[in-house]
């Protein structure tokens, strides 16, 4: 091969890398463009479950509190449950409805938790 034939393919080389890079380069922009945007994306989801999350808690607290006052009622004499709701218990005599209810709102409330 001639050296003027080995240098026009040379430059059509050139110009097939030339091109490639290009190509690579507007790739990389738009990777880049879309790293950034989900980034932005990611923090503010982040934030959002943040507050989610600090809201959440004193939703516990308020079903804590509720959980304690309904034990103050029972504990004071009085069915909670509804069937007998407000009512005066005898001394000393459970009930089998109002203490259902007093379990299963503490598992409820331990299975949210764990």
């Amino acid at each position: 091969m001639d050296p003027f034939s080995q240098l026009s393919q040379l430059q059509q080389n050139l110009q097939a890398m030339t091109k490639t890079v290009a190509g690579l380069e507007n790739d990389m922009l738009e990777v880049l463009k879309e790293n950034t945007e989900l980034k932005v994306e990611n923090q503010l989801l982040r934030e959002k479950i943040s507050k989610l999350d600090a809201n959440k808690e004193p939703a516990e607290n308020k079903s804590q509190a509720g959980l304690k006052s309904l034990r103050n009622i029972y504990d004071s004499g009085y069915h909670i449950c509804n069937m007998y709701y407000g009512s005066h218990r005898e001394s000393g005599e459970d009930c089998m409805f109002c203490l259902d209810i007093l379990d299963n709102f503490v598992n409820h409330g331990q299975k949210s938790r764990g």
